[in-house]
């Protein structure tokens, strides 16, 4: 069953960021310095990621952190990742900023891939905000399940030219935010974050809001009204700013209110939906107002009570799908209409699954010990299943383990970290025709071996004779390298066993 990622835009004004520096991470790509806007300070990226290169964009319009990109021209990479250090089990906010530029000397910028941990995220697609002069940003909320979080940039069947991406945000939600999902599971990928009745071009963001969130302003044919009383971000669920209380949209007394929002025709999906009321007027006995929520001719929330100090109601997995209606609707004896003040919509986004710790850890010490490995030898090594590490094929189990890795002939140089002994499940290792030198580790915990191709390369050393205690194994080739000393007697003769070492190494050959 195939899941439609829902690959809609948040377009960004080139001029549209915070004057304060927020508490998050901030990662200017492609830059060699610090960057600064406003008040808001972006690190370089060259700690987070080892591969592509970067460029620097023409135009003195631009924000300083549109002015560089980092661009990935290997067009035999699966994936090419950053790797940002986190907290085991956090939920973090990750946004990436794109803007194209004509980098790469064409006229439209280049669709691919991107994941999130072993997860495909969403299609980058940037064209219609680059063709109207913005950038483009996507943001997913996603729980860290282990000490590192990956982000990577993949091709794909459309992508004409070079995955690229100028800048990359996280930040830690702590606390209740968006606590009803199970995010072991699943993620949520922004759709919108809207706040309503606001008609300037103003976007809310720290330090106004304190988790770095985006909040975009909304306005329809509905009448406006202004808030005369400043709520507590703390008495709402998701903990939005109070800047998006200061204006809503509303309606006169016994009419629905109707909003046709997000203002974009959603694919048939999942989604989480947060709505968020206050009574505009001055605290009263009056100060309230009863209204039912409904979407989509849907009943969604019955008799929601908005008084001064508002209120926020959630729809943790509700289906939509194509363009969405909230209507609501007011109790007979409210004596003011229904009103809306702010909304956050997210796609519920499956899980790609997870690599087994142990072979995420093993395979990361197998690359820490070769000089030169594959580019995209980072973040996880199976997942998603088609954008696995170059070499290395992974089971389909619930937990995905490395079933093979072949780096034949690939200019390898470095040794074979004894690492490789953990890859329980492993049932072929070639890594035969390379520069590999050292010894030849210890394998007799790898049950499922089948075979084994070390030939043409420069160990030294014994050979390990728990090879040969292996009984699944049935190849080995060990020829045309440096090993002392000589297999053990009659292993030559063992039925089913096709084994292949030096004349030095034989102990068949005469002296």
């Amino acid at each position: 069953m195939s899941l439609l990622i829902i690959s809609i835009l948040l377009c960004l004004p080139l001029s549209a960021f915070s004057q304060s520096s927020p508490t998050g991470l901030l990662v200017s790509c492609g830059s060699s310095e610090e960057q600064t806007v406003g008040s808001l300070k972006y690190i370089p990226d060259n700690d987070f990621i080892s591969v592509g290169n970067t460029t620097s964009l023409k135009g003195t319009d631009l924000l300083p952190v549109l002015s560089t990109l980092r661009y990935f021209p290997d067009q035999f990479a699966r994936k090419s990742c950053y790797v940002f250090s986190v907290i085991k089990g956090g939920k973090y906010l990750v946004r990436t900023t794109y803007y194209y530029g004509g980098f790469d000397g064409g006229i439209e910028p280049p669709v691919f891939d991107q994941i999130i941990e072993g997860t495909k995220w969403s299609i980058v697609n940037t064209t219609e905000d680059y063709a109207n002069g913005l950038s483009s940003y996507y943001e997913i909320i996603v729980a860290a399940t282990g000490k590192n979080l990956s982000v990577c940039l993949a091709r794909n069947e459309n992508t004409t030219s070079h995955p690229f991406i100028s800048a990359l945000e996280l930040e830690l939600l702590e606390g209740p935010v968006y606590n009803s999902t199970k995010f072991t599971k699943y993620a949520l990928s922004t759709v919108a974050r809207t706040t309503f009745g606001d008609d300037s071009s103003n976007i809310i963001s720290f330090p106004d809001d304190q988790f770095n969130r985006l909040w975009q302003p909304y306005k329809d044919q509905n009448p406006v009204v202004n808030s005369h009383f400043n709520v507590t971000s703390s008495d709402f669920w998701n903990i939005p700013p109070v800047k998006a209380f200061a204006s809503a949209i509303t309606t006169s007394r016994g009419k629905s209110l109707q909003i046709k929002w997000p203002p974009v025709s959603l694919p048939s999906s999942r989604y989480y939906i947060a709505l968020y009321f206050q009574d505009c007027r001055t605290p009263s006995p009056f100060s309230w107002r009863v209204f039912s929520v409904s979407i989509n001719g849907n009943d969604f929330y019955k008799d929601v009570n908005a008084t001064t100090k508002g209120v926020t109601v959630t729809g943790s997995e509700w289906p939509l799908s194509g363009q969405t209606e909230i209507t609501l609707t007011p109790h007979n004896d409210t004596l003011v209409g229904p009103i809306i003040n702010a909304a956050e919509i997210f796609q519920i986004l499956p899980l790609g699954g997870r690599t087994h710790t142990r072979d995420v850890i093993s395979m990361e010490s197998l690359a820490n010990n070769l000089k030169n490995p594959p580019s995209d030898w980072i973040g996880d090594p199976c997942l998603p299943y088609e954008n696995s590490w170059t070499g290395v094929t992974c089971s389909k189990d619930k937990l995905a383990r490395v079933i093979t890795l072949n780096l034949t002939s690939v200019g390898l140089s470095g040794s074979l970290s004894e690492s490789v002994a953990k890859l329980t499940s492993l049932q072929n290792l070639w890594l035969g025709g390379n520069k590999l030198s050292g010894s030849i580790p210890e394998m007799n915990t790898l049950k499922d071996l089948r075979t084994l191709h070390l030939e043409n390369n420069q160990f030294k050393g014994s050979i390990p004779r728990s090879l040969f205690l292996l009984k699944k194994l049935n190849e080995i080739f060990l020829q045309n390298n440096k090993l002392d000393g000589k297999i053990p007697e009659g292993v030559q003769n063992r039925r089913g066993l096709n084994i292949k070492v030096s004349p030095e190494n034989d102990p068949s050959d005469s002296v």
